[in-house]
């Protein structure tokens, strides 16, 4: 089990080798990625990961909707013409 897994990692961290254009001295990070890419892909398949939300609390059913707003009347600042002219 555990060859396997090493061979899958060695498989992914040249792929990434190559995706990355083959380039010199990389090889320990590319090995970390492969491992941890290999890694998540495991725990996806068994359903665990350290990545899934918590389960969402149960929330209560919704209430009744509020009543309509109510338009009011725009309020004139101007005084009636009655009242200017005097």
């Amino acid at each position: 089990m555990e060859r396997d897994r090493e061979q899958r990692i060695r498989e992914r961290a040249y792929q990434i080798w190559e995706r990355e254009g083959k380039p010199q001295g990389r090889d320990a990070q590319h090995w970390q990625q492969a491992a941890a890419e290999i890694e998540a892909e495991a725990a996806v398949s068994v359903g665990t990961t350290d990545a899934d939300p918590p389960p969402e609390e149960p929330q209560p059913p919704p209430g009744p909707p509020p009543p309509p707003m109510r338009r009011s009347r725009p309020v004139s600042r101007r005084e009636p013409a009655e009242k200017r002219r005097s």
